[in-house]
């Protein structure tokens, strides 16, 4: 149950947390009773201390959604690899550029299925390590946009 609380309250907020939890259960399975209860408590006190975001949790049913509605698009052809001459001719692999060839290791191309909208399911809130988080998506959308001219 503690695991699932750090996946789904705490999140991102603080990803230390689904650690300390998954470490405290490796404890409890070696120790086992009563030694290892105390890996539990002390994850539930990091857990209960924790900034709490559901944003993961949240993007992750979105995007599940959103890939339910749209069924199996295939990803754009510039990111596919053409081991063959047809799929060379059909325009596989062209156009890829790779990302850490391109300034700041960022190149903005959009890995969405052609047909499909680019979108942005995770929100994070301004809370714990997601503040850092947001500032990543923010740097990465003023970059895009600095592309696309």
């Amino acid at each position: 149950r503690v695991v699932r609380m750090a996946s789904e309250d705490v999140g991102n907020a603080d990803p230390r947390a689904l650690a300390i939890c998954l470490d405290a259960w490796d404890v409890v399975e070696r120790l086992g009773s009563p030694e290892g209860e105390l890996a539990l408590a002390q994850a539930t006190i990091y857990l209960a201390t924790a900034p709490k975001s559901n944003a993961g949790y949240v993007a992750f049913g979105i995007a599940s959604r959103a890939a339910t509605e749209s069924g199996s698009l295939l990803p754009p052809k510039h990111i596919l690899n053409a081991p063959t001459r047809l799929m060379k001719q059909e325009g596989y692999g062209k156009g890829y550029a790779y990302d850490h060839d391109a300034d700041e290791a960022f190149s903005g191309q959009n890995y969405f299925p052609d047909g499909m909208g680019r979108e942005q399911y995770y929100d994070p809130p301004e809370r714990g390590f997601e503040r850092e988080v947001m500032k990543r998506i923010d740097w990465w959308e003023k970059k895009r946009r600095e592309l696309q001219g």
